[in-house]
């Protein structure tokens, strides 16, 4: 369940996280991360220490049994069932890898929300809140780092300006131009436009415990009478594609089952006319103004939301803005009380990405309450490597979230980056997790880019939103990656990690002489600590910005029962 923090640590935690980081790297932990080098022998950690957790039991349905270190430079993960995404899974950008000591110096006083001390190729120097974010290239790095000298991240909600900061040349490259801008980017020869596969999706969302969205078929009307299409055509750029299914087709055994409802005015009147609002009834759209690949144009967008629901439905709907992470938060704690706009880009290119995250998650209460038709399907797909068994449980799943509306899926969104023309190595990620160390400004020495809103924290653990992770992957690395450009899991920090048979145990073999930016060298102890204190919530250090750490909530499962 998702942590509730008293309104007095919650801002400490803010007003912590909002200090300047100085700069150079954190020094609190470094000191004693170089004494826990120099005191002996190495000594493995186990977690749970008491031994493998019990799996498939009232208390516990997770997939993570145990995680131990075999010695200094291995790993071993014991799965309760087999997980045909795995290696995606430990790739992404919330399972990065901390220092021991990091992580027992600086998370409960906060630090580690806004001092990364992490094994990427560039170390934080400065962050300039409400202005910009330097790093410094790291002299250390163990892999290859062609990026410039430095690298900073500034950011405009307004995509307009982003383009004139490009076309000045202030900047060496932004994310999600306007799609009107594309033909104005490709018309220039200084610079150059990336298109990035619409591996994502925009949604309307609510939430099922509040009135009058606690009927379904208010939320079957709402569904049936959106034009999405008619968004898609108005407002997105080429390659976008009206939503059938919540997860993009072009990923493997997304689309199975029905597709979603066809626009139908009348047969969406009728319904609500069943739950007793013929009338209609007034509520709210809630979003956050930051360009997404999954919406260009949010304010647009909700505006003509707004209209069609007025004249198609006679539904009132009066328009909230707020700021991004507080949206997030309350998204994600399930206190928005009337519709919303939010979306979800790939973070691997599996339907438990998508699915799980959404719709069977125990930290995720955005939705309300999730129908057991829809969770097991899901936990039956996500936990087997049976192809025909993962088609007929996501055939199942698909339509029970058809039939159950937990939100309506509006569009998978095509956008772009674009770049100075002479940037080598330039590309646009279909993860949205563009690689700035393989990325050369032309030999100049400072890499500028601009991005659609500030980072909101630095623990990536504890972070769902895709701009902070951007930034989380230049200065933190998890066991695997993602290739540059595209979406297959590469080895990371492990030279590999292998499975057995039946894939339920991954044997992971850390690279030799990798340390953190302070200095400390890498060991199989910073693997397993950084997992145990996401895992476990009885764990001194499970704390982060929020508490509720959702990826890993969505990735393995279920955290470990919570001590009475």
């Amino acid at each position: 369940m998702r942590k509730v923090f008293p309104l007095l640590m919650v801002l400490g935690l803010v007003l912590a996280a909002c200090q300047p980081s100085g700069s150079g790297s954190p020094t609190e932990s470094a000191s004693q991360s170089q004494a826990a080098e120099s005191q002996g022998p190495f000594t493995a950690m186990t977690y749970p220490e008491a031994g493998p957790q019990e799996c498939g039991t009232e208390d516990y349905a997770g997939e993570l049994s145990q995680i131990k270190a075999i010695d200094a430079s291995t790993v071993e993960f014991t799965l309760c069932y087999p997980d045909p995404a795995f290696l995606s899974k430990i790739a992404f950008t919330a399972m990065g890898i901390h220092d021991t000591a990091e992580l027992e110096t600086n998370m409960a006083n906060h630090l580690i929300l806004a001092k990364p001390n992490g094994t990427g190729p560039y170390i934080l120097s400065d962050w300039q809140r409400g202005v910009q974010l330097i790093l410094d290239k790291n002299p250390d790095y163990w892999g290859d780092n062609v990026g410039a000298d430095k690298l900073v991240f500034r950011w405009s909600t307004e995509s307009a300006a982003r383009l004139l900061e490009l076309q000045a040349g202030t900047v060496d490259g932004i994310d999600n131009p306007a799609p009107g801008d594309f033909a104005t980017i490709e018309g220039d020869s200084a610079l150059r436009l990336i298109n990035r596969e619409a591996l994502n999706i925009m949604y309307v969302g609510f939430n099922n415990t509040f009135e009058p969205f606690d009927d379904v078929r208010v939320r079957q009307a709402i569904a049936m009478g959106i034009d999405r299409q008619r968004i898609v055509d108005q407002f997105y750029p080429p390659g976008s594609e009206a939503a059938t299914h919540f997860t993009p087709c072009s990923i493997p055994l997304a689309c199975e089952g029905d597709d979603w409802y066809e626009f139908n005015v009348p047969a969406a009147k009728d319904l609500l006319t069943q739950a007793g609002l013929g009338n209609g009834f007034a509520t709210v759209l809630n979003y956050r103004d930051v360009v997404r690949g999954y919406l260009p144009d949010p304010n647009i967008v909700a505006q003509d939301i707004q209209a069609q629901l007025k004249a198609n439905l006679n539904i009132d709907v009066r328009i909230e803005v707020q700021e991004s992470g507080t949206f997030l938060d309350n998204a994600t704690a399930g206190s928005l009380s009337g519709l919303y706009l939010l979306g979800w880009g790939a973070d691997y290119p599996d339907p438990t990405n998508f699915l799980d995250y959404h719709f069977n998650n125990v930290a995720n209460h955005q939705f309300g309450n999730i129908d057991p038709s829809v969770t097991g399907p899901l936990t039956t797909a996500a936990s087997t490597l049976d192809t025909e068994a993962r088609t007929a449980a996501y055939v199942e799943a698909n339509n029970a979230i058809r039939e159950t509306v937990p939100m309506v899926p509006i569009v998978h969104g095509a956008s772009a980056t674009a770049w100075k023309a002479d940037v080598e190595g330039a590309h646009s990620s279909p993860l949205g997790n563009e690689s700035f160390a393989a990325v050369n400004p032309a030999g100049r020495d400072t890499m500028v880019w601009m991005q659609n809103a500030e980072p909101i924290a630095l623990y990536c653990a504890d972070e769902t939103d895709g701009e902070t992770l951007r930034v989380c992957e230049a200065t933190n690395e998890s066991l695997y990656a993602y290739e540059v450009g595209g979406t297959n899991p590469i080895p990371a920090l492990a030279t590999s990690c292998d499975g057995n048979d039946d894939a339920t145990v991954f044997t992971c073999h850390l690279r030799e002489g990798v340390h953190f930016h302070d200095g400390a060298a890498l060991d199989a102890n910073d693997v397993v600590l950084s997992y145990a204190v996401q895992w476990d919530p009885n764990n001194p250090l499970h704390i982060g910005r929020t508490g509720s750490f959702d990826y890993f909530a969505a990735f393995f499962a279920a955290f470990l029962p919570v001590a009475p």
